[in-house]
């Protein structure tokens, strides 16, 4: 299941569920909580937590935070229909060994196993 962060675009959460990937928005449900929070439910339910806030990179690497798996996306707001498919492309034919941290650009993948 995804995390989206509160600043994943609403058409790209619809595109996920559309693909029938079950994926939760924290600004539909818990709109304005803390980083710290995001990443404490990520962990309590085993999502992957979905974002484009370079912020929780630190949060892996700097601070440690073990366990969490991060899709970090990168892309200009005129690829966002394109960004959403290569998600769903990646969700539905990878196999992703978490916890793992994962930037992905309409251009280029990068998945690192933690």
């Amino acid at each position: 299941m995804i995390l989206a962060d509160e600043n994943i675009h609403g058409f790209i959460i619809k595109t996920l569920r559309a693909a029938d990937i079950e994926t939760i928005s924290v600004a539909e449900s818990d709109s304005g909580i803390r980083d710290e929070n995001v990443i404490q439910k990520a962990l309590k339910f085993n999502y992957i937590l979905l974002t484009e806030d370079k912020d929780f990179g630190e949060w892996v690497f700097a601070h440690h935070i073990k366990g969490l798996s991060v899709i970090f996306l990168r892309y200009n707001f005129t690829e966002y229909t394109d960004i959403a498919q290569t998600l769903v492309h990646i969700l539905k034919t990878k196999n992703l060994e978490r916890p793992f941290f994962a930037t992905i650009t309409t251009k280029k993948i990068r998945i690192r196993k933690l």
